[in-house]
């Protein structure tokens, strides 16, 4: 079991000893130290948090503790409820709210949950602010309210429908335009609040709609992450029914795949890539993702006369180089869209939206659309980290033995050769070092993850 605390909030498995997973006892601790270090900074007023959750079974009950914590504190909490995390990210403007917590574990299974902690834009927190709030949490540096100061729960249901109609209006959505095109698209919401909200937007945009695990039950019928290999049923659907297209999006809709009329994988990477290309070719700029997506995006952006760069992995560290950059559109190759006209989070509704007006003025099937962009095929592996194993010299080693090619230490080590690349880094959320390889062909880009695999071991006499 496991607890992992890091400056985007902290998540955990349900159940075990406290500090070790993710117990009543830890989220009250950190829902403290969020509402503590909220109240540091807006000592002038009584704070707002905006709180919503996905279908997960353990959501219920942290969110009843998260939101008693935050009211013991002082503070007023509006309660979304089931909600996204995209939705939770544009409610906290909306409301003129000073933060926002979204309880998920986004694409890990039904015994995770997690705090994901926003600022007063709706945005994840800088590692400035979560080292903060872990801070106060280590100290239990709390000073709860007396019975007058008490804050209060107030239940806002209208925001998944507010959210889409956001969505509709976005300049680039044509809704007309899709609804002509008569698309019928098979969902899986893998029963959570994907399949609530995907559904409604299709609907309203004049979609014909196929439901697949769209009740959210917090019952995942598939390993949640979407993915290739759990993505099977799915895939058959849409061959049976004659769909256009397939929607996967994960537990809290903030990544997104989409299979093709064939019954293929588009290809995850590929989200950001098309919707990218969409509008690029409406309104030209630069674009970013991180170390590990794809090099089609850089691709697609050079072929509109934009530039690219790439940030360090975590939606945080987009979002800061996206805006340093004037970026009009990035997102992360693990099917994450951010689109700064509608706000800076990924989103899977806009993702969504943007893809199908798209294709319904290309006016071509989603499997020409992908043959039109640059074939790239990624292997993406990872190495169970152990308490003796040096990583960081590990990764020190790897670095001195390709100083002869482009190398880049933002985060972790990614070596760019002429033909492929490598990125390995520790991961943020998992015990694990993950290996990323992109190369012309699935054959060399497993080929080059299974020679660095054996390079790790190697220096790690595993």
């Amino acid at each position: 079991m496991t607890l992992i605390k890091s400056i985007s909030g902290i998540r955990g498995t349900i159940g075990g000893k406290p500090s070790e997973n993710l117990t009543p006892v830890d989220a009250v601790k950190f829902a403290a130290a969020y509402g503590t270090w909220l109240k540091n900074r807006h000592q002038d007023k009584k704070a707002i948090v905006v709180v919503g959750r996905d279908a997960r079974i353990s959501g219920q009950m942290i969110q009843q503790l998260v939101m008693n914590t935050l009211t013991g504190l002082g503070i007023n909490v509006i309660d979304l409820d089931l909600s996204t995390t995209p939705t939770v990210e544009i409610a906290v403007p909306m409301e003129k709210a000073d933060g926002g917590i979204i309880l998920t574990a986004s694409h890990n299974p039904k015994q995770w949950n997690a705090l994901k902690l926003l600022n007063e834009k709706g945005e994840f927190l800088n590692g400035d602010e979560g080292a903060e709030i872990l801070r106060i949490a280590e100290k239990a540096d709390f000073s709860f309210a007396e019975v007058d100061d008490l804050g209060k729960i107030m239940e806002v249901d209208h925001y998944i429908d507010t959210h889409i109609e956001e969505v509709v209006m976005l300049p680039l959505v044509d809704a007309k335009k899709i609804a002509e095109a008569g698309f019928t698209v098979a969902v899986d919401g893998v029963n959570s609040t994907g399949g609530i909200a995907i559904p409604k937007l299709l609907k309203r945009l004049g979609v014909k709609v196929i439901e697949l695990y769209c009740e959210p039950t917090g019952e995942f019928p598939h390993n949640p992450e979407p993915l290739k290999e759990h993505l099977s049923e799915i895939c058959e659907l849409v061959k049976e029914q004659k769909a256009d297209l397939g929607v996967v999006v994960d537990p809290d809709v903030d990544r997104l795949a989409f299979i093709t009329e064939e019954g293929e994988m588009f290809g995850e990477e590929y989200t950001l890539v098309a919707c990218a290309d969409y509008v690029l070719s409406k309104t030209p700029g630069n674009t970013v993702s991180n170390l590990s997506s794809s090099r089609a995006l850089r691709d697609i952006t050079q072929k509109h006369g934009g530039s690219y760069e790439a940030s360090a992995v975590g939606e945080v560290n987009v979002v800061e180089l996206m805006k340093n950059n004037n970026a009009i559109i990035g997102g992360e190759g693990n099917g994450g869209i951010i689109y700064p006209e509608s706000h800076y989070g990924r989103d899977s509704l806009v993702g969504v939206a943007l893809f199908l007006t798209f294709l319904a003025e290309k006016q071509m099937k989603v499997s020409e659309l992908r043959k039109t962009y640059p074939s790239y095929f990624m292997s993406k592996n990872k190495i169970e980290l152990t308490p003796e194993l040096d990583v960081d010299n590990i990764l020190k080693q790897l670095e001195k033995k390709y100083t002869g090619e482009e190398v880049s230490t933002v985060d972790g080590v990614k070596i760019d050769f002429a033909e492929h690349w490598v990125h390995l880094r520790k991961s943020n959320t998992e015990p694990i070092i993950r290996i990323y390889t992109e190369a012309k062909s699935q054959e060399r880009a497993d080929e080059v993850a299974k020679e660095m695999i054996g390079e790790i071991k190697k220096i790690a006499n595993l």
